[in-house]
C-alpha cells in the first residue's frame, strides 16, 4: 500500500535517532504525484518555506525525474525529487510536529502525493 505518512515504527525510529544525533541530516524526497499533484505540491512548497526557515533548513535541490541513466527500469516511478538539508534530525522533527505546519502546509503535500519515499541520509565527509 502506498503511503505518504511514516509508519508508527518509522516515526519511533526517527524520534529516537533525533535525540542522540545532533549532526545535519539531508532528506531525500522521491515524489509521485496524484492528479493535479504538481500544482498542489507547488502550493506546499510556498507554504512550507516559513517552517523550513524557522528550523534553518535549506532546499538543496528540487526537480523533475526525467529518465533513468543507469539501472534496470526505463522510467523512475517518482515524478520529482526534492532534497532538503536540516541542521539536525531534531530540527526536522520540530518542523513536522509544529501544528501550524500541519494546518498550513502539510495539507497541500497530502493533496499532492499519491506515494513518496522520504529517506534520511547522513552526509559523508568528502574532500577532507
Amino acid at each position: 500500500m502506498a503511503s505518504i505518512e511514516p509508519s508508527p515504527a518509522q516515526r519511533t525510529t526517527l524520534i529516537k535517532t533525533a535525540v542522540n544525533n545532533p549532526e545535519p541530516v539531508v532528506m531525500i524526497n522521491l515524489l509521485q504525484f496524484g492528479p493535479d499533484g504538481a500544482a498542489s505540491y507547488q502550493r506546499y512548497a510556498k507554504e512550507v518555506q516559513p517552517y523550513l526557515d524557522s528550523v534553518e533548513a535549506t532546499v538543496v535541490y528540487a526537480g523533475d525525474a526525467s529518465h533513468v541513466v543507469a539501472g534496470d527500469i526505463d522510467r523512475p516511478w517518482w515524478d520529482a525529487i526534492v532534497v532538503v538539508r536540516y541542521p539536525s534530525r531534531a530540527a526536522f522533527v520540530a518542523m513536522v510536529t509544529n501544528p501550524g505546519y500541519h494546518e498550513n502546509a502539510h495539507v497541500h503535500r497530502a493533496a499532492a502525493l499519491e506515494s513518496t519515499h522520504l529517506i534520511a541520509t547522513e552526509p559523508w565527509p568528502l574532500n577532507q
